[in-house]
């Protein structure tokens, strides 16, 4: 392999002088002082020996099959744990493999870490062409919320900090943290390097709104008829579960939950305007978004989604968002504990109230809407013909409701819109989907992040389409025995499998293998493999495979022409010239 990274890869994990240490142990140590305890990642030249010198630390390394789906994993042990989530890269295309999820932890904010090893800055400055030379730096400046090198080992403590400290203020997000191969393999003296560790101390600390916003805020839902409250992901992550319960009941007002907000409150809770979300968003006069933005998963807060004439309420601890889409009347600068602890204190609290006439308008669209979606439930697939969605997930939710603390995975198109709809949410922080990206591929790693965190066992539902994205980490769940069931919803597509290509017998650009059998991915791997072609089937397989707690997969076949082209998002995808 490449010379100049022969030394650094040399270095015995342990050294055997031990008045010396080296930048791989200074590394680890630093990442134990603040609390640490599992790496996500692949590895290479010029890291392997950092995740044996984890390993042999107590840190628990989880070797992965592609960099993207351990950088998934490390984004959502960040929401899961609100504190950085670590993934492990070698530098170059592995480096570029991991970006990926790291641009995508940061547009989630999501707290992340990715450590990668790096090329001499002598080389890489000069083009010399180094083994996987790349300016990863530069690179990472561009995508994520910060980008640090570490140019001497003495100083990998400071980094390590600075890194931490960077994930979890203010709105979190992905760091990139570049190692160069010599500094990992530099020797230094073990006191000089104890004395260079740093323990952050209060990260993210708390920051309050002023009085005058408070007020401004209560003011505006004192003098509202048809109030709304927006829940996001981001006051899912914020842990202000009691104080945002305390709030919404209090008041009265209504809430519509964005998806990995679900189960801050019961979605069965009486003021869920969930089932009524159209009609909610266009006729609410004062919307109060906590934790949420009004990017296009809300329609940038755009008629005739919403009520032209809607005024805002923003809970945002980044003063930048407010405005970005539309005009904020009432912004809530600080961390959503905070907000909602001085709102429920307020002394005006008393006067705001959800107006009789607007809960009646939204509880008799609520019921109109939960009969239409129980009529999709219950009908039956036509003779012959393979599942539709909504019945193989009406016998999924059913089944999950017998598991209330099971953590649920979502991604897809049509496999994600319905999951969304169907799949009610109990607890708080048990969902994670495709987010604000629609990233697919996170599936697979997010799963392997809550099993992993949480201990607790897991469903991930995708599509097959998005199943493919991050198929193979399917040995790393069999590998490290975890308590994963995944259930491919397999329409033989994307989108739909029963694309027509006119031109040739080349599949079309949507079609996939009708007659793919992916339980026999799992079995491959030493995993439990089932195979689904009725309701029936299917909650016999996943009530099993629950029970078991083992790696498990379940092949679920669904009509191919059951779906829509681009789920939910159709308005997204350009018309043109009509599609043949």
């Amino acid at each position: 392999m490449a010379a100049p990274h022969a030394d650094a890869c040399a270095q015995s994990p342990t050294p055997v002088d031990t008045t010396k240490t080296d930048g791989y142990h200074l590394v680890v140590d630093a990442l134990k002082l603040n609390g640490v305890s599992t790496i996500y990642g692949l590895v290479g030249i010029p890291v392997t020996d950092l995740a044996r010198v984890a390993q042999a630390s107590g840190v628990r390394f989880l070797g992965f099959r592609h960099e993207s789906a351990a950088g998934h994993a490390a984004a959502a042990a960040g929401f899961l744990t609100g504190k950085p989530g670590m993934c492990l890269t070698v530098s170059g295309p592995g480096f570029l493999n991991g970006l990926v999820s790291l641009a995508n932890a940061t547009t989630n904010c999501f707290p992340m870490i990715q450590v990668a090893g790096s090329s001499d800055r002598s080389i890489i400055d000069l083009k010399r062409g180094d083994y996987e030379e790349l300016d990863q730096f530069a690179i990472a400046q561009t995508l994520a919320k910060a980008a640090y090198r570490v140019d001497r080992a003495k100083d990998i403590g400071l980094g390590v900090a600075r890194a931490i400290r960077t994930a979890m203020s203010g709105r979190p997000g992905g760091v990139y943290l570049d190692i160069p191969a010599a500094v990992l393999g530099e020797v230094l003296d073990a006191d000089t390097g104890t004395r260079s560790l740093r323990q952050v101390v209060d990260p993210a600390p708390l920051q309050p709104p002023t009085p005058r916003s408070v007020d401004r805020a209560i003011a505006l839902l004192a003098g509202a008829q048809r109030p709304l409250i927006v829940l996001g992901k981001g006051a899912a992550y914020a842990r202000a579960d009691a104080a945002i319960q305390r709030f919404v009941e209090s008041t009265g007002i209504p809430f519509l939950p964005m998806s990995m907000a679900k189960g801050l409150l019961p979605d069965g809770h009486p003021q869920s305007a969930a089932a009524a979300r159209s009609l909610a968003l266009r006729d609410a006069d004062v919307v109060m978004l906590i934790g949420a933005r009004l990017n296009w998963l809300l329609n940038h807060g755009e008629a005739p989604h919403w009520n032209p004439d809607a005024r805002f309420i923003q809970v945002d601890i980044d003063p930048t968002e407010l405005d970005s889409n539309q005009a904020i009347s009432a912004p809530l600068v600080g961390d959503i504990s905070s907000v909602m602890d001085a709102l429920n204190e307020h002394a005006g609290i008393g006067d705001v109230t959800a107006p009789q006439p607007w809960l009646q308008t939204l509880a008799a669209r609520s019921s109109e809407n939960t009969a239409r979606m129980d009529a999709h439930l219950t009908a039956e697939s036509a003779p012959g013909k393979p599942m539709g969605f909504y019945p193989a997930l009406r016998v999924v939710r059913d089944v999950l409701a017998n598991h209330p603390g099971i953590y649920l995975i979502n991604e897809g198109a049509n496999t994600l819109d319905y999951t969304r709809n169907v799949i009610g949410m109990p607890l708080p922080r048990h969902r994670l989907d495709s987010g604000t990206w629609g990233v697919m591929g996170i599936g697979l790693g997010y799963a392997i992040a809550a099993a992993v965190e949480t201990g607790q066992p897991v469903v991930a539902i995708a599509g097959d389409s998005a199943f493919g994205f991050s198929g193979m980490e399917m040995e790393t769940i069999c590998r490290y025995g975890l308590p994963i069931t995944v259930v491919v919803f397999n329409n033989g597509g994307i989108y739909k499998g029963d694309g027509v290509n006119p031109a040739s017998a080349d599949p079309s650009p949507t079609t996939l293998m009708r007659t793919a059998r992916y339980d026999r991915v799992i079995e491959a791997f030493g995993g439990t493999g089932y195979f689904a072609t009725t309701p029936v089937q299917l909650g016999a397989a996943l009530s099993t495979a629950l029970t078991l707690r083992r790696p498990a997969l379940i092949d679920c076949v669904i009509d191919p022409a059951d779906g829509t082209e681009s789920g939910h998002l159709t308005a997204l995808n350009p018309v043109g010239v009509e599609k043949p």
